[in-house]
């Protein structure tokens, strides 16, 4: 599908409405979306983000944009309460641990990738890292301290927040007005180096216990955490670039000082779509790392927790997620995955009985062209995914319907069909059949065996026997549908 035959509209969080997607490059789209700090394993409330970019990211390439993908790994500079004080997250793990910083980054990055492809995640064009651009870092303090919006104290470095708004607009946007903030800080101790307590560090200069330390022109310290971002983005998507994404919690502080940043020392806005995605919450609290209030994904996959009844296989929570719009609060909960899980077998069952159904003359109540836009309408409407599942399920019946001898479609329509299913499930959602282990075929034969035995029972006229196997079967949550072209069972 060529890019202009839709016109895709994206809900801008700096404007705070939503906007025609028009790209910087003609076809060419630059994605920039803040990565994990990696020094835990990776929580199904950071999963979301990334599930939810990379709909974004599958949708954009599949409208036929080339997209640079940029997602950084912080493996340094972030420290514990997201300011300008505390340890640093991954140096603490370390010394908690007696292990070196780079093997909890390690660690804790393998754990990253394995889950996000359990969650069948498409890997980023670029992953950068912190460490791997602290050069870069420098260099961008240095234009911003040359242009008067940032100071030294102590071999420290801060952005001058204040000095910064009499030129530009500092909250633009979470909503924020500086003299408001200014009104409701009080003076932190500890603050002291800092002109004002809304100043931001570029540079720190590192204590003596602080093991992650480079040398700089003004002290042996590290960056700031919310200056990375913008090294890393801005190398290599350009001083502007079409889309920023990360946690509505990055919001502010985070996002904000990244404009103020870049602002400053290329004096151009860096971003023209911000995107936010929404919280994922547990018993109706915010997942996060920091409360305790999370689960692991793979202790969903197995099983091994004491919130759900069963194990839910990646795709499942997956399409539990996509249910949801990404700029939604979605509630996980044990009933919301079973329910969830239904729904994805009834939609892959789907799938399969397309290869299996007949085509006929002409095709009967439904619109095959009008409901193909009908997915793209949603995806154009803000990436719109529980809009798209329903409109998928629109042709689950339909699928159904021709299957039970109620409607018909055409061969040309069924290939139309079939492929349009097969790309907005597989392709735009990133979903994955599970119908293909070793289980699953077993489980097939043996069903296959006990509807050839009904149909024997039912062609004696045994007809408690046949009731009896298909009543069994409906007890173990196995359901037969008799239909014009044979039998077929649904779990």
């Amino acid at each position: 599908m060529a890019t202009q035959q839709q016109v895709l509209k994206i809900y801008n969080s700096l404007s705070g409405k939503k906007e025609t997607f028009a790209p910087i490059h003609q076809n060419h789209v630059g994605m920039y979306v803040c990565g994990p700090t990696v020094y835990s394993n990776v929580h199904l409330g950071n999963c979301r983000t990334f599930i939810s970019f990379d709909l974004v990211y599958r949708y954009l390439k599949f409208l036929g944009y080339k997209v640079r993908y940029v997602r950084n790994i912080t493996d340094a500079g972030h420290l514990e309460n997201d300011a300008d004080s505390g340890e640093d997250r991954i140096a603490k793990k370390a010394r908690l641990e007696a292990i070196e910083p780079m093997e909890v980054v390690q660690r804790y990055t393998v754990d990253f990738h394995q889950t996000l492809r359990a969650f069948n995640t498409l890997p980023p064009s670029i992953e950068p890292t912190a460490t791997g651009h602290i050069v870069e870092q420098i260099e961008i303090i240095k234009q911003i301290v040359d242009k008067g919006f940032a100071y030294e104290v102590n071999g420290s470095i801060y952005f001058d927040v204040s000095t910064f708004n009499k030129t530009h607009d500092y909250g633009k946007l979470s909503g924020r007005k500086l003299e408001d903030m200014i009104h409701n800080t009080r003076e932190l101790e500890g603050q002291s180096d800092k002109k004002n307590p809304q100043d931001f560090a570029l540079w720190k200069k590192a204590e003596p216990q602080h093991i992650m330390r480079w040398p700089s022109p003004w002290s042996d310290g590290f960056p700031g955490w919310h200056l990375e971002c913008t090294a890393m983005s801005t190398k290599y998507l350009g001083d502007q670039f079409d889309i920023h994404g990360g946690g509505m919690d990055l919001k502010f502080p985070h996002h904000e000082c990244e404009i103020a940043q870049s602002e400053a020392f290329s004096g151009q806005t860096p971003v023209n779509y911000w995107m936010h995605a929404n919280m994922l919450t547990l018993n109706g609290q915010k997942m996060a790392k920091s409360t305790g209030n999370n689960i692991l994904p793979n202790e969903i996959f197995s099983g091994n927790n004491e919130i759900l009844s069963q194990a839910f296989e990646p795709a499942v929570v997956r399409f539990f997620m996509l249910q949801a719009h990404y700029r939604s609060i979605l509630d996980f909960s044990n009933d919301a995955l079973a329910a969830s899980e239904k729904g994805y077998r009834k939609l892959m069952e789907a799938l399969k009985a397309c290869d299996s159904i007949s085509s006929s003359d002409k095709t009967t109540n439904f619109d095959i062209d009008a409901w193909k836009q009908s997915c793209f309408d949603a995806m154009n409407d803000d990436f719109n995914s529980p809009i798209l599942i329903a409109k998928l399920f629109d042709a689950v019946k339909f699928v159904y319907l021709i299957r039970d001898g109620k409607a018909t479609v055409s061969e040309k329509d069924l290939k139309s069909l079939t492929a349009c299913l097969h790309n907005f499930v597989f392709d735009v959602l990133g979903l994955e059949s599970t119908q293909k282990s070793s289980n699953d075929q077993t489980l097939s034969g043996v069903v296959s065996m006990l509807i050839s035995l009904r149909n024997e029972a039912r062609d004696r006229k045994d007809f408690a026997t046949s009731d009896r196997i298909r009543d069994e079967l409906a007890a173990l949550g196995i359901a037969l549908k008799d239909g014009k072209e044979g039998t077929t069972f649904s779990i």
